[in-house]
């Protein structure tokens, strides 16, 4: 049994490579998680998790995530990627992300949509919503990561 996460961060990234995956090794780099290696998880964020935006994690370390990410190879294409963390007043939260072909603004939009969804879906009380996103644009081959690192 693994030990129950008790503080989480949301980071974001974008980059360029050679490859699709290139291109997403450069967005994880960009959001500072480029060095874990990520077990990525569903949504649920546990109960009494602390937000801790300055939480290091050492490198190699197995990390649990909960990501959305979009590779193109389409020059001029804006990509977009978001994660939503919906915290409760009093039990676990939910995490949900999002990625499409829009704007930062766009996927904010739609991620906390889906946060208040999954409260609703679960009749539970909704106390804060954080959302964090990235939009780029597309120079030859472009990635981008919205993710909530879970840590300890």
């Amino acid at each position: 049994m693994f030990p129950v996460p008790s503080k989480f961060k949301l980071v974001v990234g974008r980059g360029e490579g050679r490859t699709p995956l290139n291109a997403f090794d450069a967005a994880l780099i960009d959001a500072g998680i480029g060095n874990l290696n990520l077990v990525r998880v569903s949504s649920i964020l546990p109960p009494d998790a602390q937000f801790t935006p300055d939480l290091w994690i050492p490198p190699g370390t197995p990390t649990f995530t909960a990501y959305g990410y979009l590779t193109s190879t389409t020059p001029g294409e804006m990509i977009a990627a978001a994660i939503g963390v919906g915290i409760s007043p009093d039990t676990y939260g939910v995490i949900m992300e999002y990625e499409g072909y829009c704007t930062k603004e766009e996927a904010e939009e739609q991620v906390r949509a889906m946060v208040e969804e999954g409260f609703r879906l679960r009749s539970l009380p909704l106390k804060e919503v954080l959302v964090k996103g990235v939009a780029y644009r597309v120079q030859e081959t472009g990635a981008v990561i919205a993710a909530a690192v879970l840590g300890y």
